[in-house]
């Protein structure tokens, strides 16, 4: 089996229709009321060589219901499942499907992907082969955002209505059905709130103290959204010798355009893009990279560290601009071995290969460059 996860809205619907049509197959979604009669009775058509069942985590017993599936016809059916919500954590009830499913996560769109570009091998990209994407394209992503309704309607006023439309729907629909939660209303609340906080380094109390609400109760909401694939959430890294916080974590969007202000909206759309090449080296390549970022007590911070089998392997510092060698990433590259290290600034400047920083090759690039070779 394959489990194909994404932010609502992102395309798996459209994705599984396509790949049903095209390989042949049995297309069934739990919000069809016909189609939930069907699941729940089990009448399926044995002689379809795939089935693909939609947002089929809104049934309480899916996993139980998936493995009964697979253990009896495992061998002569391919089995596709998707959902709206991180679906390795949407496990009520059943047994464990532990070796039965690979997971495969589905995210907006990225500059490669409307540019055009091939995607690099791993060790690559680290060298940036591609040529740049379109800095139109780009600067069009993060005013109407990359979710492919609002970016390919090409309209500031369309983007604005599907997000609203999008965030309530997130919270009165899947909040609803998968969630026991009374405060509804609050959710979407905070929801809204988050834009402001959006890329920096996230305080619970303060939130709390907004919504007048428990500290628990929105931590609650915080993991909810998360599992829904609302926001994302990235934790430090740092030796402690450093002294690098190790309990603070920041926050972004997977829809970038909700960040407020225009430098949060670019280091969150920074950051999707690295999720998208740190989740497709685990789900395609099978190897594990991680997003992380740096900050000490003192101060010293680095907008993103990614690493690669639990080793830093690169260190990004989003700017909107060129400028000289931000002084966080100096200093984590002067004491970490990172063998490479980016400034990455949205308005194009010079691209050159600065001198080496410690063990680290260091590089200003345009975002229009940098993002272009990640898949």
């Amino acid at each position: 089996m394959v489990f194909l996860s994404g932010p609502r809205r992102c395309g798996k619907s459209t994705l599984v229709r396509r790949i049903v049509e095209q390989r042949g197959g049995e297309y069934l979604s739990w919000d069809d009321p016909a189609a939930r009669r069907r699941i729940l009775r089990r009448e399926l058509d044995l002689h379809s060589p795939l089935w693909a069942f939609d947002e089929l985590h809104k049934f309480r017993r899916w996993r139980e219901f998936l493995k009964g599936l697979y253990d009896s016809y495992g061998s002569d059916h391919e089995i596709l499942v998707s959902g709206s919500a991180r679906l390795d954590l949407y496990g009520r009830g059943g047994d464990s499907l532990q070796g039965r499913y690979f997971p495969h996560r589905l995210h907006p769109l990225t500059v490669s992907e409307i540019s055009g570009k091939p995607v690099v091998p791993i060790d690559e990209i680290p060298e940036l082969p591609n040529s740049p994407g379109s800095i139109a394209d780009l600067e069009t992503m993060l005013r109407l955002g990359n979710f492919p309704e609002p970016l390919l309607s090409g309209s500031e006023k369309e983007a604005n209505r599907w997000r609203l439309s999008y965030g309530a729907r997130l919270v009165e629909e899947d909040v609803r059905t998968l969630e026991q939660v009374r405060e509804i209303e609050r959710i979407e609340l905070l929801f809204d709130r988050l834009g402001a906080v959006a890329g920096s380094c996230l305080s619970i109390n303060g939130l709390r103290e907004d919504l007048e609400v428990a500290f628990e109760t929105v931590r609650n909401w915080l993991n909810i959204l998360e599992k829904l694939c609302a926001i994302f959430r990235l934790s430090p890294f740092g030796p402690p010798r450093l002294k690098a916080v190790k309990k603070e974590q920041k926050l972004y969007f997977w829809d970038g355009a909700r960040a407020e202000s225009e430098g949060a909206r670019f280091e969150n759309l920074v950051a999707i893009h690295l999720m998208r090449l740190a989740h497709w080296c685990q789900d395609v390549e099978g190897e594990k990279v991680d997003v992380r970022f740096f900050r000490t007590r003192m101060g010293h911070e680095v907008d993103f560290l990614l690493l690669r089998h639990g080793r830093p392997w690169m260190a990004i510092e989003a700017k909107l601009s060129e400028q000289p060698l931000a002084q966080g990433l100096r200093y984590a590259l002067e004491r970490i071995d990172i063998p490479w290290a980016f400034q990455v600034s949205l308005r194009p400047g010079r691209e050159v290969r600065l001198p080496d920083v410690g063990k680290s090759r260091v590089r200003t690039v345009s975002a229009a460059r940098f993002l272009a070779n990640l898949p």
